[in-house]
């Protein structure tokens, strides 16, 4: 396997552009509902297989029929799903986006069966033949502490793999830099964006904030996205500022999830920051084509012919 992806599983349901929100007590119609598996860990995951990683997707999902569903959206993706759990007491997580034209989306989430899910649900040996770890949906998930993720980073960098870390900071949640201080020195790429970096640090500008992030590791690469705005990374005393690719967009969602997994492949790639930071860009940018996570997500060769027909301009600080 290449890359294990762990982390918040969840039935999305998707409805298609509206152009305001229904009144109270009026019905507005949508062209499409969507159903799919998603979540940082599926999304990413999906995102990786497209682009010709060999995935595996660790998580928890409920004992029911959106859990079924789930497991078996993974595995029509042609994504290895067997470690998933199981909850017989915790429905699958589910987030219902509404898309409003020309705003932010929306979402309604049940947190479901990713509270219980925490490091006694793994076995570690998964690990011993991946090259790469993922982590997505860190700190909506109660049932991993900072201790515990510190202890799996650990195992997988002693391992020798490529270890990822994304985070969720559910609304109302105010974590600070002891969330991510035992997990960061065991941690290579970091990817929050600018409104959970802002959370962790409690700073406003992307540049202090990737600053503050880096004491606690000067070797990670912490990888700020910005959304339209692009996306700030900074690597041992270097800072590149790169803007967003520019695309028809339909769906913003699983924006990130996208670009992250274009990281990951860069990286396993062992290709220059630059080139990576271009390809992850583009794959994050080709995700807001179509309705949903997945479905407008460049293939490899077609993320390569993308940057090599589209400048993309990046600065270093």
């Amino acid at each position: 396997m290449d890359v294990i992806c762990l982390g918040i599983l969840i039935a999305d349901i998707f409805a298609s552009p509206i152009r305001s929100l229904p009144a109270a007590g009026e019905l507005r119609l949508v062209d499409r509902y969507l159903l799919s598996a998603g979540g940082c860990a599926a999304n990413t995951a999906a995102c990786l297989q497209r682009l010709g990683q060999n995935v595996s997707v660790v998580g928890k999902v409920g004992e029911d029929l959106l859990g079924d569903f789930v497991v078996k959206d993974l595995a029509g993706l042609g994504i290895d799903a067997s470690a998933v759990r199981r909850s017989a007491t915790l429905p699958t997580s589910n987030t219902y986006i509404i898309n409003v034209e020309g705003e932010d989306r929306r979402y309604l989430h049940c947190l479901g069966a990713n509270a219980a899910f925490g490091l006694d649900d793994l076995d570690l040996s998964l690990l011993n033949d991946a090259r790469a770890l993922y982590f997505g949906g860190y700190v909506l998930m109660p049932g991993f502490p900072p201790q515990d993720l510190a202890t799996l980073f650990r195992e997988a960098r002693q391992r020798r793999l490529l270890t990822v870390l994304d985070v969720v900071i559910g609304a109302g949640t105010w974590p600070g830099l002891d969330w991510v201080e035992p997990v960061l020195p065991y941690t290579d790429l970091f990817l929050p964006n600018n409104d959970e970096a802002r959370i962790l640090t409690g700073r406003d500008e992307p540049l202090e904030q990737a600053e503050a992030l880096a004491r606690l590791n000067p070797r990670c690469i912490v990888a700020i996205t910005l959304g339209r705005k692009g996306v700030l990374v900074r690597h041992q005393g270097h800072v590149l500022r790169a803007p967003a690719y520019s695309v028809s967009c339909v769906d913003e969602s699983g924006a990130g999830d996208a670009f992250a997994a274009g990281f990951i492949a860069g990286l396993l790639e062992t290709w220059p920051l630059e080139k990576t930071l271009r390809f992850a860009s583009a794959v994050g940018a080709s995700c807001t084509r179509a309705l949903g996570c997945t479905e407008g997500v460049f293939r490899f060769e077609e993320a390569l012919t993308f940057i090599d027909e589209n400048k993309l301009v990046i600065d270093e600080l």
